[in-house]
């Protein structure tokens, strides 16, 4: 919790600014958990440095600003920016192929999976540019819809949490299985509606 409390810290002292700029550092694969950020964006306001509901746009926006960067300098250039020093840590040639093997296998849902996986997040929004394998808009459209799930999750979270960190603790350690289990249930609910669409001409 020691990195929390500072980060709690230093986005107490500069308030909506800092948190978006933290949140562009992870999507550009800094080793700054995206998670944790956003429960410390969302404790500053339960402590009454902010209002909640702006942090949570402040937090889509950096997210949504951070991930789409990498997307777009891997859609302008291409695989050479495997050559760039930062990208190198993050995509090595081999992870490279690997990325694009799972596209073959999933497709674009890799675009709303990757949101959740911090080790593999910005390689494949790299990769998913560098290859021209889905366009800008639907590639904002599948990110943005995932982190309409993650990210008003950690930020409510500390938010509620503020005042009560063995609390909040214990559900940040929850707070992935939360999140997958708020995936299920949206993929199942999508699956709902698309059966009695489909379903509801055959019974008319």
């Amino acid at each position: 919790m020691d990195l929390l409390n500072h980060l709690v810290d230093l986005f107490g002292q500069n308030g909506y600014a800092a948190v978006f700029l933290a949140l562009m550092l992870c999507g550009a694969g800094a080793p700054l958990p995206e998670d944790i950020t956003l429960v410390a964006g969302g404790i500053i306001t339960g402590l009454g440095y902010g209002d909640v509901h702006s942090m949570v746009g402040v937090g889509m926006a950096g997210v949504l600003v951070g991930d789409s960067t990498m997307f777009l300098l891997g859609r302008h250039f291409g695989a050479r920016i495997l050559r760039w020093r930062f990208v190198a840590r993050l995509l090595t040639p081999e992870r490279y192929a690997k990325v694009q093997e799972k596209f073959e296998r999933y497709g674009n849902r890799m675009m709303f999976v990757a949101r959740f996986l911090p080790g593999m997040r910005t390689a494949v929004f790299i990769t998913a540019g560098a290859t021209h394998r889905v366009g800008f808009f639907r590639f904002l459209l599948l990110d943005g819809l995932a982190a309409a799930i993650s990210v008003p999750l950690w930020v409510y979270l500390g938010y509620f949490g503020a005042h009560n960190h063995e609390w909040l603790a214990m559900w940040i350690h929850r707070g992935q299985t939360g999140i997958w289990l708020a995936i299920a249930a949206a993929l199942i609910a999508l699956a709902a509606l698309w059966w009695r669409r489909k379903k509801a001409p055959r019974d008319c």
